[in-house]
């Protein structure tokens, strides 16, 4: 017996004690387990859920920040626009740029002021720099405004310091065509360009922009005219009650 024991008896224990534990597990469903598992894994989960935790805050902070820039933007536009809208008449109209189109960015904007703030047709739409255009179609609550720098627009201007007249014609970019009624001998770079008495769809003295380097300037039929209102990136304007001469 003993020499039995002495040769199977460690065998028989490891066997009591294997089934012993396999119906332990089986009466406490792995809790055991589950719990050595838990406290195995937990700390790299809990550093994945700081990790994430950390990411997501930051995130909000980036994008708290960026909206912070946003709105401190936004309201230095806002702030020039309402200085320049101080030296107008009462019945100026600020009203923000809600929508353009992307392909014909250059062309129209749309605003978020209608009939319904006494906006009409014809109505000149002015913005930090100058003239930006007239509005063309109204509804109730928005206004569609066709820019100067549209290819199809054509706007009346003077030559500030020599008083040389001609028109405006839209380019597509910031960027305009300054043609003249006769060739022109006395002009510069930097010249100032003003909308004219000869406009019929905008009032007279609205700042256009200045001309721009380039050939030929000695003797001229047209210049190239950088526009002083940033047309590209407006996003709030003023608009300017107005009767178009128009028989």
């Amino acid at each position: 017996m003993s020499r039995w024991w002495d040769k199977y008896g460690f065998r028989l224990i490891t066997v009591v004690l294997a089934l012993t534990l396999a119906l332990w597990v089986k009466q406490t469903q792995a809790a055991f387990l589950s719990e050595i598992y838990y406290f195995i894994v937990s700390p790299f989960e809990s550093q994945q859920q700081i990790t994430l935790e950390e990411r997501l805050t930051n995130a909000r902070i980036l994008e708290l920040e960026q909206r912070v820039i946003e709105l401190e933007q936004q309201n230095q536009q806002l702030k020039q626009l309402l200085n320049y809208q101080e030296a107008q008449p009462a019945k100026n109209i600020t009203a923000s740029v809600i929508g353009r189109s992307r392909d014909r960015w250059w062309s129209k904007i749309i605003l978020g002021k209608g009939s319904q703030e006494n906006i009409q047709p014809g109505y000149v739409v002015v913005g930090i720099g100058g003239l930006v255009g007239r509005v063309v179609q109204v509804t109730p609550h928005t206004s569609q405004v066709l820019l100067i720098s549209d290819t199809t627009n054509r706007v009346g201007a003077v030559l500030s310091r020599n008083r040389q007249l001609g028109y405006i014609k839209g380019n597509g970019s910031s960027t305009v065509v300054m043609r003249f009624f006769d060739r022109v001998t006395d002009i510069k770079p930097g010249d100032k360009v003003v909308t004219s008495t000869l406009s019929k769809l905008y009032p007279p003295g609205l700042p256009l922009g200045q001309v721009i380097p380039g050939e030929n300037m000695d003797d001229t039929l047209e210049v190239k005219v950088e526009l002083t209102a940033p047309v590209e990136i407006l996003e709030w304007v003023t608009v300017l009650p107005f009767a178009p001469k128009i028989n």
